[in-house]
């Protein structure tokens, strides 16, 4: 049996089903999960308490992902905190943006669980 440690987990993304598909996947993995619809949303919860991954769309209202990445890249305490990015957007330019915010990984809708935990293990 792996005894890992339990991470917390921050996802955000606007679609309830995305959510529920990535936030079963990480529970059923041992990890805490915070569920966000949006950036905005995601800043409030963001109370400064540990975060060890963040999981984010990018095309959300409100507050879209990377920019997003960048409020929170520009928090001294979220600074550091990995994110993955789960979205639609397989284009070189929004990775190459991703990037230079700070983004350490891409993951492509619709994905694969056990492609999303191998993600999370390295990167959390």
């Amino acid at each position: 049996m792996n005894i890992q440690m339990s991470k917390t987990i921050l996802i955000v993304d606007d679609s309830a089903s995305v959510r529920q598909v990535v936030s079963l996947a990480l529970r059923a993995a041992g990890h805490k999960v915070i569920e966000a619809c949006d950036g905005l949303d995601a800043l409030g919860k963001l109370d400064g308490s540990k975060i060890h991954l963040i999981v984010s769309d990018i095309n959300m209202p409100n507050m879209d992902g990377l920019s997003f990445v960048k409020v929170i890249k520009a928090k001294g305490e979220y600074q550091y905190t990995p994110v993955l990015m789960l979205t639609t957007e397989s284009g070189d330019d929004k990775k190459m943006e991703g990037k230079s915010l700070g983004v350490k990984g891409w993951l492509v809708k619709p994905f694969k669980p056990d492609l999303l935990l191998s993600a999370v293990a390295k990167l959390a």
